[in-house]
């Protein structure tokens, strides 16, 4: 699989002549149906597809674009652009040795026939040999790199077969995960003229209404960035066809406007992927009961703070550990989230199979804290805040996304827990487009971050825990690992992880994957997230996922009553 998705990206400022068409008052239901307008909680940076894995762009891109496979609502592989998925059985996955005689294997995806660019060109293995040759390359500074730079060869037989052969064995090789079709005949020759600049280059950002981008049932009419996207019926899409000639998605940034313009009736519906928190959408429907449809779908979704390992602060793994310590999760999620989000004791999800049940979340214990904070060389000071033998106090950054009611409330609980253990929280919250966009990815914080990650099932994550993936300039900052964390015996378990074929011989690797993550911490868990999703009663079809696939990729199947 290629990474994991962060929930949230930022708007980036773009030359674009375009202009958002705005539904009137009602959405869809004063418009006969025939306009769906969705809320929105934040925006996303680019629309290219490979750079910046960001929710809020994949939902988006749902609508317009077609990946290779994703994962259903059953969290089972499933075809989108492909017409099967590759297995061994199947005869698609084939195990083999690379040029230099390690174990390797050859995966082979056949085309969907009927799979057409918005410009009426057919997609083609071009189209995907582009995506994986720009992947490989660092200057692109395509998010998940590892998957292109593990498929060292790519081979076509013809347009609509697609080969890639791997520099190691993979037990999901045949989910392709983020690795999609970009056309060629679009983005190469921007591509090939300036790669490092490609990022900001690339058509999907300077002529986003390009039909030619798009070749799902949707494609992008117009953007206003920041606000909103328009999407419309794509006439060279050859599947189902929607029920909606145009969809509107809405930014709003802040939740409590987003339920406001629910209410007055200027959205029609609210994603669930990224749209109200859970307390918001809990007290919704006691408010509205009967108006709306709520449907809260457990997912893998893992609500965290990231720490920045490089800090001398926070690279002691004893502060880590007392931060977790001093946080008390039941106390937040019986308060804020009626008890509905299982506190995490690792980014493994209760219902993924492999997760290790003998592994208990840290508890909430705030002697033990103290214990380890005063083994750490931290004695209360004056005013309660510990400091150090040099007078240093313990301090920490803490951030999270500004306008998102139920981040910051976390996060002043936090603040004041960690307070009571003698650490101050120094809360600066961005907007997303800044925390996103620059502080995290370009790794420019410096102490703790709140946000979350979604994943598919049994997701390796590679990209965010192995030393190869800290984003760095000379890699155009791809990569995940935003606290820097790195260590040898995880490098060499992620490695040999994927290459284990058995289900059962894995358990044992995943369960040393999790004791390592529990031990060292570096991020905080706090728990797994329930998505809230809000729709008018008169719709209906809609299928959430709870993983990296969003309920857009299915929205063939929304009808109206």
């Amino acid at each position: 699989m290629i990474g994991r998705m962060i929930e949230a990206m930022p708007w980036r400022a773009a030359t674009l002549a375009l202009a958002l068409l705005a539904a009137p008052a009602g959405g869809a239901a004063a418009q006969g149906h025939d306009t769906l307008t969705i809320g929105l909680s934040q925006a996303t940076g680019t629309f290219h597809p490979n750079i910046e894995s960001m929710l809020a762009k994949s939902y988006i891109l749902g609508f317009a674009r077609r990946p290779l496979t994703g994962h259903g609502p059953d969290w089972r592989p499933t075809c989108f652009a492909c017409e099967s998925i590759p297995t061994l059985e199947n005869g698609q996955v084939a195990l083999e040795n690379t040029p230099d005689g390690k174990p390797g294997m050859r995966v082979t995806w056949r085309l969907r026939a009927d799979l057409r660019w918005g410009d009426g060109r057919p997609v083609t293995a071009e189209d995907l040999r582009f995506a994986w040759e720009a992947g490989r390359a660092f200057e692109t500074g395509f998010g998940g790199a590892e998957f292109y730079r593990q498929a060292y060869e790519f081979l076509s037989d013809g347009p609509r077969s697609v080969t890639l052969r791997f520099d190691r064995v993979s037990f999901d090789a045949g989910s392709a995960g983020g690795f999609e079709p970009l056309p060629a005949h679009i983005d190469r020759a921007i591509w090939e003229a300036d790669r490092r600049n490609y990022r900001s280059r690339t058509a999907y950002d300077t002529n986003t209404t390009n039909p030619g981008l798009w070749n799902g049932p949707y494609r992008i009419t117009a953007v206003q960035p920041g606000a909103g996207v328009t999407l419309e019926r794509n006439d060279a899409w050859a599947g189902p066809a929607p029920a909606f000639r145009r969809i509107n998605i809405r930014v709003v940034e802040n939740s409590a406007a987003l339920e406001a313009q629910l209410l007055a009736g200027q959205l029609d519906m609210i994603a669930g992927e990224l749209g109200l928190s859970l307390d918001q959408a809990i007290a919704l429907e006691r408010r509205a009961r009967g108006r709306f449809r709520f449907e809260y779908r457990p997912g893998l979704v893992w609500e965290h703070l990231d720490l920045r390992l490089d800090n001398p602060v926070l690279r002691d793994v004893r502060v880590r550990q007392a931060l977790m310590l001093a946080i008390d999760r039941p106390r937040i999620v019986q308060s804020l989230f009626d008890n509905r989000q299982p506190v995490a004791a690792t980014a493994i999800h209760p219902d993924d199979p492999m997760l290790d049940r003998s592994l208990a979340p840290w508890p909430h214990d705030p002697a033990r804290a103290a214990a380890l904070l005063e083994e750490a060389g931290w004695r209360p000071g004056p005013d309660g805040i510990r400091r150090n033998a040099t007078g240093e106090r313990l301090a920490i950054d803490l951030q999270t996304t500004a306008g998102n009611r139920s981040r910051e409330t976390v996060l002043q609980v936090i603040q004041g827990q960690w307070r009571a253990a003698g650490i101050e929280g120094r809360i600066a919250n961005q907007p997303p487009r800044v925390l996103f966009g620059e502080t995290l990815s370009k790794r420019q914080f410096n102490g703790a971050v709140l946000f979350a990650w979604i994943s598919s099932p049994e997701n390796v994550p590679r990209t965010t825990l192995h030393s190869d993936e800290i984003p760095r300039a000379a890699r155009n900052w791809s990569g995940q690992n935003y606290p820097g964390y790195s260590n040898p015996e995880m490098d060499a378990l992620l490695e040999a992880l994927p290459q284990e074929l058995d289900a059962e011989k894995r358990r044992p690797l995943w369960a040393r994957l999790q004791a390592m993550t529990h031990r060292d911490l570096p991020a905080l868990p706090l728990w797994h997230r329930a998505e809230p999703h809000v729709w008018p009663q008169w719709l209906e079809g809609i299928r959430p996922t709870g993983n990296m696939s969003p309920s857009s990729l299915w929205v063939t199947d929304w009808r109206v009553r």
